[in-house]
């Protein structure tokens, strides 16, 4: 009998531990393993003081003027707030993140799966910005050391900070919030005392102008930040409790936003025109020293063990049901990591701003696919199932709905984003495209009426719901 009791009990806790390590990185996640609103939203706020939001608003002050950096900001945030909000909202009810909501939002198993590659590429890029940026900081302290050790150092530092997944996150980014609060205060203090000859609100670079194609290449620079949090939330406003529903979801899915892009957006404006320099990792060295590269070192690393953890949860789906290959989260965390590595490597950050306006076209159109499916589709028209299934022994491998009116939208989005329907669309391609992908997925799902969402009714029904 006690033999007995101590089997139950060691499978019990390696059962805990295969829970804590995978974060039910392919399956709902349950109430007993939820977290209280505020520690999911503290997990949040460490991408949303990445000191790529900062880069941001100080390249577009540099380049375009605080005005229209000011007003793309503005805008980012109120779009990311709503398209958060209603995101967080069908993630903390399903239990399920964006790849696992697009399994049967639309796209069937297999079509998700392809979604989630390309979301993973994205997670990718960041990862390599984020670690070019920290790279960059301590190799302006330290010129002795080379840039591409630097690189590939701080892309393996990552790894271990990642290794067991939520529970881990929240202890990380509660334990740097104060020191981040701290070292950013300190830069402002020494920032607003040194001299400036330019008027931070009212700067206008030589020969640019406020709006037209100054504030419409700011707009749709930013718009690959918007999507990408946006979809981003779903990974974490998943683990609310239900008993913190209401509160949870409006924190977890708009607070973030206005952080990184309001707050954070302003503070670059103002350091990128007092001081004359696009990067923060450039100017915190300068003002702070070695302090400038432990905040750098510190802010960035908040948002990249965040970035490899979306982008491991996205390789996870890929290759669970594309090739039945199933390592384990944490074996994802790894590759994400060597991957970025030699995205930084081949220079990834020197391409930031096409790089973001086309994400935005595809990030866009996905967003605009899920809340299409999940408010018109499921709720107002009551096409197919009402809730999310993600299970592939009950869905179809493709459904025509989410694909076809993705790729469409993305595609006439490129087209967009190249340049080819004129400036205006150009820079609110992505805009264009959701709207495409948006009114696609209501009239595919209305001329298929619904066949392609479930091959067979689940039999536990209330657990799906």
């Amino acid at each position: 009998m006690a033999e007995t009791l101590t089997q139950k009990t060691d499978v019990l806790e390696k059962s805990k531990t295969h829970e804590q390590k995978e974060d039910y990185a392919l399956e709902r996640v349950p109430e007993h393993y939820r977290m209280k609103w505020w520690s999911i939203t503290n997990v949040t706020l460490g991408v949303a003081t990445a000191m790529l939001f900062m880069q941001m608003g100080s390249l577009m002050a540099v380049t375009f003027g605080s005005i229209n950096a000011l007003i793309a900001e503005i805008y980012a945030t109120v779009i990311a707030g709503i398209l958060g909000v209603v995101i967080a909202y069908f993630a903390a009810k399903s239990g399920l993140n964006a790849n696992l909501m697009a399994r049967g939002g639309g796209f069937g198993y297999i079509g998700a799966s392809i979604t989630s590659f390309i979301y993973a590429i994205n997670f990718i890029m960041y990862c390599a910005i984020e670690g070019s940026i920290m790279a960059s900081a301590v190799h302006e302290y330290i010129p002795a050391i080379p840039l591409w050790v630097l690189m590939i150092f701080f892309g393996l530092a990552v790894i271990p900070f990642n290794w067991f997944g939520m529970k881990q996150l929240e202890k990380l980014q509660k334990w740097t919030l104060p020191l981040f609060i701290i070292l950013l205060g300190a830069g402002m203090i020494i920032a607003a005392n040194l001299p400036s000859t330019a008027s931070v609100w009212s700067y206008l670079p030589e020969g640019a102008q406020v709006g037209g194609t100054a504030l419409l290449t700011c707009i749709g620079t930013m718009n690959g930040l918007v999507g990408i949090m946006a979809l981003l939330i779903s990974d974490y406003a998943r683990f609310i409790k239900k008993d913190e529903f209401k509160m949870g979801v409006f924190a977890v899915g708009f607070i973030p936003q206005l952080v990184c892009f309001l707050a954070m957006g302003l503070i670059g404006i103002w350091f990128g025109v007092r001081l004359g320099e696009a990067n923060p990792g450039v100017y915190f060295v300068h003002i702070l020293g070695i302090g400038g590269a432990l905040f750098t070192i510190l802010t960035q690393l908040r948002i990249n063990i965040t970035n490899l953890y979306s982008g491991s949860l996205s390789l996870s789906n890929f290759f669970e049901h594309v090739f039945k290959f199933k390592p384990g989260r944490t074996f994802w965390v790894a590759v994400t990591s060597i991957v970025a590595i030699i995205a930084m490597l081949a220079g990834a950050i020197d391409h930031l701003t096409p790089l973001l306006t086309f994400q935005g076209v595809f990030l866009f159109a996905w967003a605009a696919i899920l809340v299409a499916d999940a408010v018109v589709v499921k709720k107002l028209l009551k096409i197919g199932p009402s809730y999310f299934e993600y299970r592939s022994d009950y869905l179809y491998a493709w459904n025509p709905v989410g694909i076809i009116a993705l790729a469409i939208s993305s595609i006439i989005g490129s087209f967009a984003a190249f340049g080819s329907m004129g400036l205006f669309l150009q820079n609110t391609a992505a805009f264009f495209a959701a709207i495409i992908a948006f009114l696609l997925t209501i009239l595919i799902a209305v001329i298929t009426k619904g066949k392609y969402y479930l091959k067979k009714q689940p039999s536990d029904l209330q657990e799906t719901k």
